[in-house]
């Protein structure tokens, strides 16, 4: 399993200025050809400065939730840290 990459990200409107929420497109590859997953997925700052990265799948996924959730979040992660997800 390989997250290949996140694709057509739409931040949502939302007030509260410490969470962030998402929806998207997650492509993964389970062994063959790549698969597109519609996601939502929220990155919140908590007040200790830690980060909290939570990821909901809209599609049905007919393989093991938390390997692949915890690739996502990897991903989320590197993306949020790195400036590249949409403001």
């Amino acid at each position: 399993m390989q997250v290949i990459a996140l694709k057509d990200i739409v931040r949502k409107d939302v007030p509260i200025y410490y969470r962030l929420l998402y929806t998207g497109v997650a492509v993964i590859a389970f062994n063959k050809d790549p698969e597109d997953f519609r996601i939502d997925f929220s990155v919140e700052i908590k007040p200790t400065g830690m980060k909290e990265v939570l990821v909901t799948f809209l599609d049905d996924l007919e393989y093991p939730l938390v390997p692949v959730i915890k690739e996502l979040k990897k991903k989320i992660d590197t993306m949020h840290s790195n400036g590249t997800l949409p403001d």
